[in-house]
């Protein structure tokens, strides 16, 4: 039986995975607490699914075999992880993985210190389309890669970190379809859009953030053809839980830890875009 608790419950992913485990007859998870610092969020849950309501993130310290923290404020995640750390346990964390660059190499380190397997990041990267494009490219069947687009949501006046609290989707996007290090970005506001340049060592990947119009849309430009179209998410938070239902059997995880928090370099990078209106590099060290 694998003991786990969901911490930051007022996320969407969080009945999510708990409609997964009981739709899915995962008869060997048991949730041992869920936690949210939103009122009544937890409480609803229980309803739902039955699961206890812990009083604060740390009360299962030292009496779970996995982590969920899937907390609207990417702030939140480092905080909430930080007590279970120590014990080694797997975990997965939602994105953003954590707003700063300070906290994200603090993080990182801690976890590979403690041998935790991690998963987690943005769930549009499990996307059939993005994953499709992806293998595309690999393939080089199509040719030399001359640059891409990408339309993704923005919710730029979330209470949740405003920039940083929906823009992974297409940040992690491009890295899952392009490669996770892209060197330096540029990025403007127009209103409440920002289109971003993310420079790779040989072309360009050009981001559209929309302001809560929740549609995406990805493609690759080839150097003589494009190929692109509207994604679907599918099964998406499905494909993420399991994931992290991998690590609870001993399986290796699917992305290094450098991998799974390049993504808060590239969102740093961007916000700084924004801010100076010249090109910003990406620090990763």
């Amino acid at each position: 039986m694998y003991k786990i608790a969901i911490l930051g419950c007022e996320n969407s992913h969080a009945a999510g995975f708990l409609k997964a485990i009981q739709e899915e007859n995962l008869t060997d998870i048991q949730v041992m607490g869920v936690y949210s610092c939103f009122e009544g969020e937890a409480e609803k849950l229980r309803e739902t699914y039955g699961v206890p309501v812990m009083e604060n993130y740390d009360d299962l310290v030292g009496q779970l075999d996995g982590l969920i923290i899937t907390a609207r404020h990417g702030d939140n995640h480092y905080r909430y992880a930080k007590p279970y750390i120590a014990s080694g346990i797997p975990m997965f964390i939602d994105k953003p993985i954590t707003v700063t660059e300070a906290d994200a190499r603090e993080f990182l380190q801690e976890l590979k210190e403690n041998h935790v397997a991690i998963s987690g990041g943005s769930s549009v990267k499990h996307a059939d389309y993005i994953q499709e494009l992806k293998a595309l490219v690999a393939s080089g069947e199509k040719g030399k890669v001359a640059g891409g687009f990408l339309r993704m949501p923005l919710d730029i006046h979330s209470e949740h970190g405003g920039f940083f609290f929906y823009a992974q989707h297409l940040l992690q996007s491009v890295c899952e379809i392009f490669g996770y290090y892209p060197k330096a970005v540029r990025a403007c506001r127009s209103g409440d859009q920002i289109t971003c340049i993310i420079r790779y060592d040989d072309f360009d990947v050009t981001g559209l953030f929309v302001n809560q119009s929740y549609r995406y849309y990805a493609s690759v430009h080839f150097e003589k053809e494009v190929v692109g179209s509207m994604i679907t998410l599918g099964n998406v938070t499905a494909k993420e839980f399991h994931d992290f239902y991998e690590l609870l059997q001993g399986k290796p995880m699917s992305q290094s830890y450098e991998d799974i928090f390049a993504p808060v370099h590239i969102l740093n990078a961007v916000d700084r875009a924004v801010l100076s209106g010249v090109e910003e590099p990406v620090y990763y060290a």
